[in-house]
């Protein structure tokens, strides 16, 4: 269910309701809104209470909410969710997150953050722990690597986006990291969604290979349902019978997920393609589809790279889409960021 305060309600209203639906066995999550605030209820077997929450002050309506992903659904929370994220944020418009996949040594991790501020980016990723499908394959620098985005922020001011891998991991990966991110392989790994609702840091999820909707909405849910509610969504391509790109990026997807969510969605046409000239146009494509920013591979030397050379975009490339970015922006009114 979902409580609707009125207007005028007081903060101590809202506070009496949230009490309220506790002593009722169910679990409140306060939503403020922009111009009144909501209550979602979390363990309620279907309208029970609903008549003890209707007499109650400050409550104008109390609403049954159908969605199975109740927090991350529009009945919830009408409006768009935006929230800061380092010098810019997420949602409200088109941000630009880029850098390479994985975190090979400090000076090409400096030499990426100065590129791309220098171009006004201001989300760098970078993965200092990278899971692999082969053992053989480099898996990242660690806590090495971590340092290494630290120095990179603390010269440039760059926000910081990598992945985490495991609950033993999130503390020190959020000493560096403006943003959590959650590979496909990790969607649905439920204890490090939980340790991630309790997290203080924006969360981006990526869209497990084969997974359907609902099941990465109440992943999402997963972690909304703790306390976290900055939540970013990712579309980085699910695994089909097409061999003709590595994944299939699954733009149709963007507008559906606008319409049953209020969290922001960026798509990650390098993943998505696996192929660095498919990217610009992918990456065209998801800003006309509606997203809220992108996730892409951009290497100084591709050719050297450690992890997913293929699919990144090298500096010249990205400087060229980015400019082709902006007529579509403007055309839709949408702030590049």
């Amino acid at each position: 269910m979902l409580v609707v305060m009125n207007a005028h309600a007081t903060a101590a209203d809202v506070a009496t309701v949230a009490d309220r639906i506790r002593q009722l066995g169910m679990d409140p999550h306060v939503i403020p809104g922009a111009t009144r605030t909501a209550i979602g209820i979390t363990g309620n077997r279907g309208s029970e209470g609903r008549d003890t929450l209707m007499m109650m002050p400050g409550v104008e309506e109390v609403i049954r909410v159908t969605a199975p992903y109740k927090l991350v659904s529009r009945e919830t929370k009408a409006e768009a969710s935006r929230f800061p994220v380092a010098n810019t944020h997420i949602g409200g418009g088109f941000t630009l997150i880029a850098g390479p996949c994985a975190v090979e040594n400090e000076s090409m991790v400096i030499e990426s953050a100065r590129f791309l501020t220098e171009r006004g980016v201001k989300l760098m990723r970078g993965g200092a722990y990278k899971p692999r499908t082969s053992p053989y394959s480099f898996q990242g620098l660690g806590q090495e690597g971590l340092q290494y985005l630290a120095r990179a922020k603390q010269e440039t001011g760059i926000g910081i986006v990598t992945e985490v891998l495991d609950i033993e991991s999130v503390d020190r990966v959020e000493e560096v990291a403006d943003v959590l991110q959650v590979g496909t392989r990790n969607m649905q790994n439920y204890a490090l969604l939980r340790r991630l609702s309790q997290a203080r840091t924006p969360v981006l999820l990526k869209r497990g290979m084969a997974a359907m909707l609902e099941e990465w909405l109440m992943a999402a849910e997963y972690i909304v349902s703790g306390g976290n509610r900055q939540v970013i969504l990712c579309e980085r391509g699910v695994r089909t019978f097409a061999d003709h790109t590595r994944n299939t990026l699954d733009l149709s997807i963007v507008p559906v997920v606008k319409h049953l969510s209020h969290l922001p969605i960026v798509v990650d046409p390098s993943h998505g393609t696996g192929k660095a000239e498919y990217v610009p146009s992918m990456s065209l494509a998801a800003l006309a589809a509606g997203a809220d920013g992108l996730l892409i591979e951009v290497h100084p030397n591709p050719s050297q790279a450690l992890s997913d050379g293929a699919q990144s975009l090298d500096f010249d490339s990205f400087i060229r889409l980015y400019e082709a970015l902006r007529p579509i922006a403007t055309a839709m009114n949408v702030e590049l960021l």
